[in-house]
């Protein structure tokens, strides 16, 4: 993990455009019922603040610069949290909620301690996040913190257990089969729509151009995202990540924007291309609201409902209600079973195939790996703090996972590169499938390829030094991982065929591909790009 230079420091609240509009819209907050709403519930669809009359109600939301410098948090993440906290504070004293908004340089607890002592417990819906969770635990067990269930899922542990049981592995497809009988989404009679619950088989499609990838939309700028942009640049400008302001969806009125462009133009191709990748066309038909889905500026429940009211095609809106009603929900059970995967790890680190290789430094930019489709994304992502799931899992955590990098810490890399990344969600996608580090846990094998899958569903070889069919090292490093960890594998059913091809290599080449294997994870340990002369000599030793 990249270090940062400076200890957290104080943000400045002077001149604040911010805190002049807020100032010039908070109602009395006089006899109010106060409930502390985390980052990431910023909503007014879903717990007290559905339900109760809003001149009864005041809110407290926290800042607090100790959370941006826990990690080397993309600069986008955190302005795109920030200004749509900010945002979210006055559209509800707009509406007659009573808004306490502090900014606190130590963190959560130490805010909440704080306004207890002064004014008496407060109301919470649970966090999601497992580490605001340990954080706010002594103010719970002390009854300063009432905590209401957390309304944003859809499904329940009951949900999970009866459908994957109460010991792992658990499996996603067993869970979602479950959901889908028991809510009747997307269900005639008892049976799924179309004869079948999962149409990922159909959804495999390489994109070559046509239909034309939709334009994403732009948002406008405002005092309060250009105070929130320079707060970024000032005091995180240590942080990695470009900072594009008009790329962010900050207020409301842009959630929804963002959500009617993804309904119009990406769904109605969303299932086809869902897994495919391309330099010029890096969203495709994804919708890219799930930063905003995880704050909960649109809530599941909406995105569901929307999703099936629409007369889309059905592999794609089955695609979509597989990702949102089926995954989403299963990795938030499995991280909350496996405490955040300490029941496998008391650091929650595991490591099935012991991979323990750094992190090779080309995943943070500027260092160049020679493969053009991991640079490729390299650079999406540390320009937007996004590419699409199966970037996520083909691209990156593929050759993390080929050349044994430690789980632990491509998933901490994901964790602050992303702008969707909380723990629920980016431990159970990169510790759980992306890296097999959970082994079996939650998934029934190593998702790693070479070569050809690729090759298949991108564009991004057209652009690489190395020829797919005879000089691209993947496919040497696919057959290397598979001889190397074959005894931890022998006994998965899945990766029988793969092992018995790998197998039958010629020792010669087996020898081959390991002798390639340790130039790549040399080289790039070293932050040296890879060339076609440097991989020929190693294959030819």
């Amino acid at each position: 993990m990249t270090p940062l230079s400076s200890p957290p420091q104080p943000l400045d609240q002077s001149s604040s455009p911010f805190r002049a509009r807020l100032g010039s819209l908070n109602p009395d907050p006089t006899g109010r019922n106060w409930v502390f709403v985390p980052y990431d519930q910023l909503t007014d669809q879903l717990g007290p603040l559905a339900r109760e009359d809003p001149a009864t109600l005041g809110i407290i939301l926290v800042e607090t610069p100790a959370k941006g410098r826990r990690r080397p948090y993309h600069k986008q993440k955190l302005a795109l949290l920030l200004a749509n906290l900010r945002h979210f504070a006055l559209e509800q004293a707009a509406r007659g909620v009573a808004v306490h908004h502090t900014v606190h340089s130590e963190g959560y607890a130490p805010a909440l301690a704080e306004w207890v002592a002064e004014h008496g417990p407060v109301r919470m819906m649970e966090a999601a996040e497992r580490e605001l969770r340990v954080e706010l635990t002594p103010l719970v067990e002390a009854g300063h913190l009432v905590v209401l269930p957390h309304e944003g899922w859809l499904t329940t542990r009951d949900d999970f257990l009866s459908g994957c049981g109460a010991s792992a592995p658990w499996r996603m497809d067993a869970f979602y089969r479950q959901v889908r009988r028991r809510t009747g989404v997307l269900m005639e009679r008892g049976k799924p729509v179309g004869g079948k619950f999962s149409f990922d088989a159909e959804n495999r499609q390489p994109w070559h151009g046509d239909p034309p990838a939709p334009v994403l939309p732009v948002f406008p700028n405002d005092p309060i995202k250009d105070e929130v942009v320079r707060l970024v640049e000032t005091h995180f400008g240590d942080h990695p990540g470009q900072l594009d302001a008009s790329a962010l969806p900050v207020t409301l009125a842009d959630a929804k924007r963002l959500w009617a462009w993804g309904l119009a133009e990406a769904l109605p191709h969303f299932g086809p291309y869902e897994d495919a990748m391309a330099v010029e066309a890096r969203t495709l038909f994804h919708t890219r609201i799930s930063a905003l889905l995880n704050l909960h500026r649109i809530t599941p429940a909406q995105v569901l409902d929307d999703v099936l009211r629409l007369p889309l095609p059905l592999a794609s809106q089955e695609g979509f209600v597989r990702q949102i009603l089926g995954w989403r929900e299963f990795v938030n059970h499995v991280h909350r079973e496996t405490d955040g995967f300490r029941t496998l790890d008391p650091q929650g680190a595991p490591s099935a195939l012991g991979a323990e290789m750094p992190l090779p430094p080309t995943f943070w930019g500027g260092a160049p790996s020679g493969l053009h489709c991991l640079d490729a994304v390299v650079t999406s992502v540390w320009e937007e703090g996004y590419s699409h799931h199966i970037t996520r899992l083909m691209i990156l955590s593929n050759l993390a996972t080929l050349l044994d990098v430690s789980p632990r810490e491509l998933t901490d890399w994901f964790w602050v590169a992303y702008i969707d990344a909380y723990d629920w969600v980016v431990e159970p996608n990169v510790l759980g499938m992306g890296t097999f580090g959970a082994g079996d846990l939650m998934t029934t094998k190593p998702y790693v390829s070479g070569t050809p899958y690729i090759h298949r569903m991108s564009n991004y070889c057209d652009g690489c030094a190395f020829d797919p069919k005879s000089t691209c090292p993947i496919s040497d490093l696919y057959w290397a991982f598979l001889n190397r960890h074959r005894e931890k594998l022998a006994d998965n059913l899945r990766m029988r065929l793969p092992l018995a091809s790998a197998a039958k290599r010629p020792e010669v080449r087996q020898a081959a591909d390991a002798r390639v294997t340790r130039v790549v994870q040399e080289t790039l340990a070293e932050g040296h790009p890879l060339t076609p002369a440097l991989l020929r000599a190693a294959r030819n030793a």
